[in-house]
């Protein structure tokens, strides 16, 4: 883990609130004991001097046959190699936009999430990219575009609203940078911009429509984090 000192500022109550997080803090569903498929994304903090701290998100290919087009975390399925959560989320984060492990340290673990619908048990890896690099799609059959959207866009209500899948579900997401971020992706921004205290006021009146890329068999009731990422 790296000092605490190394880490800028605002990286508080953040740092505090994510290490004694508990599952329900994300998700209404329990994770389960045994069996899912292992999985890990990274959620990768980092800052610009011209536009303050901000977040890697990357955006599928929309010729996928599952996630076309849905921006999500770099990460994906553990491999046999992997020893834990962060090699898993750094190897992926590697393979798809090129990114160098050595820039980046690992700040915690955040509890296990389960997606029922696919059955992957993820563990997001909250990390300091604290030597931020060009990053690009390696592979552009896989990642269409990857983005460093700033938090003070996240943040803005102007950006956020609520989504309804065709099922009638409705869960938060976020308007940036040319995307719609939704579902396990959006679920786990939504909790960690209200852990560090940097959530504005917003409408949740404010209600879109999933573009019909992103249509597949409705979220599991009582999810908040409901698409089939990683």
């Amino acid at each position: 883990m790296p000092d605490v000192d190394a880490l800028p500022a605002w990286f508080e109550p953040l740092l505090s609130r994510v290490r004694s997080s508990r599952t329900e803090d994300f998700s209404r569903i329990a994770t389960p004991t045994e069996g899912g498929r292992v999985a890990a994304v990274l959620v990768l903090l980092g800052e610009d001097p011209a536009t303050g701290p901000d977040l890697l998100v990357l955006q599928r290919a929309a010729t996928l046959r599952r996630h076309a087009g849905q921006p999500a975390f770099p990460g994906g399925a553990a491999e046999p190699g992997d020893v834990d959560s962060a090699a898993t989320a750094l190897r992926e984060a590697t393979e798809e936009v090129g990114l160098d492990p050595s820039t980046v340290s690992v700040v915690a673990e955040l509890p296990t999430l389960w997606v029922p619908v696919s059955d992957f048990v993820v563990t997001p890896v909250l990390a300091w990219w604290h030597t931020p690099h060009a990053v690009r799609p390696h592979d552009v059959g896989e990642v269409a575009h990857v983005a460093r959207v700033p938090i003070a866009e996240l943040v803005d209500p102007a950006n956020r609203l609520r989504v309804r899948h065709p099922s009638g579900w409705m869960g938060d997401a976020f308007e940036v940078r040319g995307m719609l971020v939704w579902g396990f992706t959006a679920g786990i921004i939504t909790t960690l911009l209200d852990m560090a205290g940097w959530s504005r006021p917003w409408s949740p009146d404010r209600i879109g429509e999933l573009p019909p890329i992103y249509d597949r068999p409705a979220p599991s009731a009582g999810t908040d984090v409901e698409d089939e990422s990683p």
